[in-house]
């Protein structure tokens, strides 16, 4: 008796499914459950730097050599807020003065005059180059340079002639100090924004015809800032820390404010304490500034959209706590 006939493999590969070998109608395959990757390391790193913390912490609120109670007598003290105060002003003049010198000195960096792109290259050079305190001392003592500042005429004698000491008083020659110091330094940032301007949408705008201040205002700066938002931030913070370097000139700011005060009581470790947590205080105030402006700026810079803030983070995290 003959055996039936057992198709190839070429004749079940080109043969329709069967029927009875597909899912019945209307059911779904099991899901197939996500189990998150293990982190060990993780989270033993976490627990290690939360202990360390919490070690500094009680440390710091167990000291008695500290004087909590000084400091916090001593935190809002007439003599502090008025050195704090000094301390704001010369912040706010010395980075406004600052990066209008150093926009300036940008430009004439940039610009296509010899004569222009050599001074301000001299100016950076020689400012960047000689220490903040050097720079200070200079200017505290020009008298001995030019002790007296004059304006006269040719043939028409002397208009009018002051002493350098009586013009130049401690806060004026801090402010001219810190703000030329200042100025090198934001001559550079400010290049390095105008330069990560891509040069194609520039030949795009002179394409349509726009004028040089459009350009600037609509096409250059907007892009410009966020490269130069985040290191003048950074300079910010640090010439408001900068400015404690006055105090060898007698100038009453925070820092200084605070020596007068312990060298009469004695008392140099509380009432450094009240010069840091104000200094911490600004500082903070200031980053969240910076901040925020950095993420106006950085509107249609990506697709995604920005990141959520942190506040944002944490509404959403209520309300999914809330949910549960």
């Amino acid at each position: 008796m003959a055996s039936p006939a057992v198709p190839s493999a070429r004749a079940r590969s080109a043969a329709p499914p069967d029927p009875t070998d597909q899912p019945p109608t209307g059911t779904v395959p099991a899901e197939l459950p996500i189990v998150p990757r293990r982190r060990p390391g993780r989270y033993l790193s976490g627990g290690l730097a939360l202990l360390a913390a919490a070690l500094l912490l009680r440390s710091l609120a167990g000291n008695a050599a500290f004087e909590w109670s000084v400091v916090g007598s001593y935190l809002t003290a007439p003599s502090i807020l008025r050195g704090l105060l000094l301390t704001l002003w010369l912040t706010g003049a010395v980075t406004a003065l600052g990066f209008a010198l150093g926009t300036a000195l940008a430009v004439a960096r940039l610009s296509g005059n010899p004569v222009l792109q050599a001074l301000s290259w001299g100016f950076v050079w020689i400012f960047r180059a000689t220490p903040l305190l050097v720079q200070l001392l200079l200017w505290f003592n020009i008298g001995a340079l030019y002790p007296k500042l004059s304006l006269s005429l040719p043939f028409g004698g002397e208009l009018f002639a002051v002493k350098t000491v009586d013009l130049l008083g401690p806060v004026l020659t801090a402010l001219i100090g810190l703000t030329l110091h200042e100025a090198a330094f934001a001559a550079e940032v400010v290049r390095s924004g105008v330069l990560s301007v891509d040069q194609g949408q520039l030949e795009a705008a002179a394409s349509l015809g726009l004028g040089r201040g459009r350009v600037l205002r609509r096409i250059v700066l907007p892009q410009a800032m966020r490269a130069i938002l985040p290191p003048a931030g950074n300079m910010l913070i640090g010439t408001l820390k900068g400015t404690s370097i006055i105090s060898v000139l007698a100038v009453h700011d925070l820092l200084f404010s605070t020596q007068l005060v312990y060298n009469q009581t004695y008392q140099v470790i509380p009432l450094l304490m009240v010069a840091t947590l104000w200094y911490i205080a600004v500082t903070s105030v200031l980053s969240v500034g910076q901040y925020y402006l950095e993420r106006h700026f950085a509107r249609g810079a990506t697709r995604a959209g920005l990141p959520p803030t942190p506040w944002q983070r944490a509404r959403a995290a209520f309300r999914r706590a809330v949910g549960r």
